[in-house]
């Protein structure tokens, strides 16, 4: 399960993983942040703010995660975790290997300086 919110005005999405990811939190995810990247060409950040990583609710859900990640990596400028758990402070780092936006990891009680990083490059920054 997926808690989130887009802050429009920053183009910066939260998501607040809060048990085992299923399928149905990546499509939702999707259908809130696709009319606001066709609009807006792409967000500026996505704040994945996590004090442990609840897995995924089935390998369907783990299949559909890569999905998401797969369709909007490309989309999305820079990626921060805020984190204490230790697979989620690797995870982002093998991701970069693979994924297009600028990753970094934050300790879980620096939320602030986390958003602050997302928020320092604008949305038009690329064109």
């Amino acid at each position: 399960m997926i808690d989130f919110e887009l802050e429009r005005d920053k183009g910066i999405l939260i998501v607040r993983p809060s048990g085992p990811l299923a399928s149905d939190d990546f499509r939702q995810l999707a259908a809130t942040i696709d009319p606001y990247i066709l609009e807006k060409g792409k967000l500026n950040g996505l704040l994945i703010e996590a004090p442990s990583f609840p897995g995924w609710h089935s390998f369907a859900s783990l299949i559909e995660h890569f999905r998401f990640v797969r369709d909007h990596h490309r989309d999305i400028t820079r990626v921060a975790a805020v984190t204490d758990d230790d697979f989620l402070k690797i995870a982002p780092r093998i991701a970069a290997h693979f994924a297009h936006p600028e990753i970094r990891v934050f300790a879980g009680s620096d939320k602030a300086e986390a958003l602050a990083w997302l928020d320092a490059r604008p949305l038009d920054a690329d064109k």
